[in-house]
């Protein structure tokens, strides 16, 4: 029965690790296309986007809620892409920082709130995607190979 196990479970961790390549694909072209439509919308709106700002008390609205939206809608764009994953993840991260620091953290009693605030989780799949990379399946890769860099991934 024990061999019997190991076998089954052998196979299926093969088969999982030959599919590896699937799960950063899926959470970064789904992930993306959520940040590339959020985006979207707030360039879209931009005047009402500004006026969040200046609720908010965030200094030089206009520029801060065009560089926001902006930021959204292309790194949305280049995630789904697998391109400049690494790179694009730093001012997104920045993004949800000023989010968390200027807007959320004010609704926010403790860790219990902090931990399960939207913003933190985005941040941490971003930390993510910085440290990781953008998986197999991307441009990122692609660009690698073509210039010669080698990677572990």
């Amino acid at each position: 029965m024990r061999q019997f196990i190991a076998e089954k479970a052998s196979r299926a961790l093969d088969f999982l690790h030959g599919i590896q390549w699937l799960g950063p694909l899926v959470v970064r072209v789904v992930f993306g296309y959520f940040w590339l439509e959020t985006g979207i919308a707030k360039v879209h709106n931009l005047d009402g986007f500004t006026q969040r700002f200046i609720g908010w008390g965030i200094p030089f609205p206009a520029f801060s809620a065009g560089l926001s939206a902006w930021t959204e809608l292309l790194g949305g764009l280049l995630l789904m892409l697998g391109l400049f994953t690494r790179l694009v993840s730093i001012p997104m991260i920045i993004n949800m920082i000023v989010a968390v620091t200027l807007v959320v953290s004010s609704n926010l009693m403790g860790l219990d709130d902090y931990v399960e605030a939207d913003e933190i989780v985005y941040s941490l799949i971003f930390f993510w995607f910085l440290i990781a990379g953008p998986g197999k399946a991307s441009l990122d890769t692609l660009v690698a190979r073509w210039l010669g860099i080698r990677s572990r991934g």
